[in-house]
């Protein structure tokens, strides 16, 4: 689950993360308000105005910029609230900003230079560790900076058994070219974000930047933080700070149903149980000709009730033309699911696509003959190539 950079950082100081400051706003109004507070503590007329969406990249799009008075605070929201944010990471459609965090402005002058780098910990799913990459390079896209000059990126495993030790942090902090008192304050923050990580069951954090301000403290300048959906029961504090207006209206229906729903851009809708057998049948789509429209996993519960969401949120893309049905009968009855497509589809009324239903392992002959039974308008097989053949067919009728 993806969160807001204020509420990122939120968590983030709850572990003692120094982070830069800020206080969200929906209107132009309240900015000015974050504003004022923010000069009564750090005394500055400067704040940054940050485009709150869930997508990197925002500066590039006119999602971030300085105001040094409370006139181009108030100018500058009311820019920012109510446009269509295009980043790299949004697509061409962009993304509405419905709310912007007010940040202190940390790169004052001081006693030496500021110093922009970038850290994030995850997963390394190949080895099972965890890992901290960090780079001297902060600010920037880090993936042009891994193709261009790949040799100022660095990664520090974690053993599991032990977790972060303190050699590594320095050894980190000294990499990062960092000396005195900077030091020894991102020895500090270095720690203190892995524990945040290990604590809230995160798969990412992301800093970019992590900044060495001008009189050597270390914070962090942004946040992106993903946390792990299967284990968002432990902690339904963060669970509460999804935004759901922040992602796909058609995913977040589908999760209301527990299914698995990602929209593609093709013709042909899969249903199937399992993640595996979605993309064997995406693949499948793809050699009869077709274009997959959609994963759509409705896992070991393949019932008229999942059967049912399930076509909703599928005929809800105009683009599809046919709907592939494709169960693998393990732990569920293939003549169970075939019961519940029929029931799902006269409770629906007419739908206005060809669907094909194939189903095999327990009861499938018997699952065959109640769709071939039926008389519906639904088309059935019990091998995969038999499937395929019939997708081919109704997209070329």
């Amino acid at each position: 689950m993806n969160i807001h950079e204020y509420q990122g950082k939120a968590i983030l100081k709850s572990f003692g993360v120094r982070v830069q400051e800020g206080i969200v706003a929906d209107t132009p109004e309240e900015a000015v308000a974050a504003a004022q507070k923010l000069k009564e503590d750090y005394a500055s007329d400067w704040v940054v105005i940050k485009a709150q969406i869930h997508a990197g990249g925002r500066g590039k799009g006119g999602g971030v910029k300085l105001a040094k008075n409370h006139d181009q605070v108030k100018d500058i929201t009311g820019q920012i609230i109510g446009m269509q944010l295009v980043t790299p990471q949004t697509g061409p459609e962009g993304k509405k900003v419905k709310k912007v965090l007010v940040a202190q402005d940390v790169y004052y002058p001081g006693e030496s230079e500021t110093k922009e780098f970038y850290m994030s910990v995850l997963l390394d799913r190949a080895k099972g560790r965890n890992i901290i990459m960090y780079s001297t390079e902060g600010g920037m896209d880090i993936e042009e900076v891994a193709h261009s000059t790949p040799d100022k990126i660095f990664k520090e495993e974690i053993d599991p058994k032990v977790g972060l030790q303190g050699f590594q942090a320095r050894k980190i902090a000294f990499n990062l070219g960092v000396s005195g008192d900077a030091f020894k304050d991102m020895v500090k923050f270095i720690t203190a974000l892995y524990k945040a990580y290990e604590a809230t069951d995160s798969s990412q954090f992301e800093i970019n930047p992590v900044l060495k301000t001008s009189d050597n403290k270390i914070l962090a300048v942004d946040a992106k933080v993903n946390l792990d959906d299967n284990a968002l029961y432990r902690h339904p504090d963060y669970a509460a700070m999804r935004d759901t207006d922040e992602e796909d209206p058609t995913e977040v229906e589908a999760s209301k149903s527990n299914l698995n729903y990602v929209k593609l851009d093709g013709n042909v809708g899969c249903m199937v149980n399992g993640a595996g057998l979605a993309m064997a049948t995406m693949d499948i789509i793809k050699i009869a000709g077709g274009e997959p429209a959609n994963f759509l996993d409705v896992g070991g519960t393949a019932n008229a009730q999942t059967v049912k969401a399930g076509f909703n949120i599928i005929l809800s893309d105009p683009n599809v033309k046919a709907i592939l049905i494709n169960i693998f009968g393990g732990i569920v009855r293939c003549d169970r699911v075939a019961q519940g497509v029929i029931d799902a589809y006269k409770e629906i009324g007419d739908i206005p696509v060809p669907i094909i239903v194939r189903l095999q392992g327990t009861n499938a002959e018997e699952a065959k003959e109640l769709i071939d039974n039926s008389g519906l308008k639904v088309y059935s097989a019990i091998l995969l190539k038999e499937a395929a053949q019939l997708v081919t067919e109704v997209l070329n009728k």
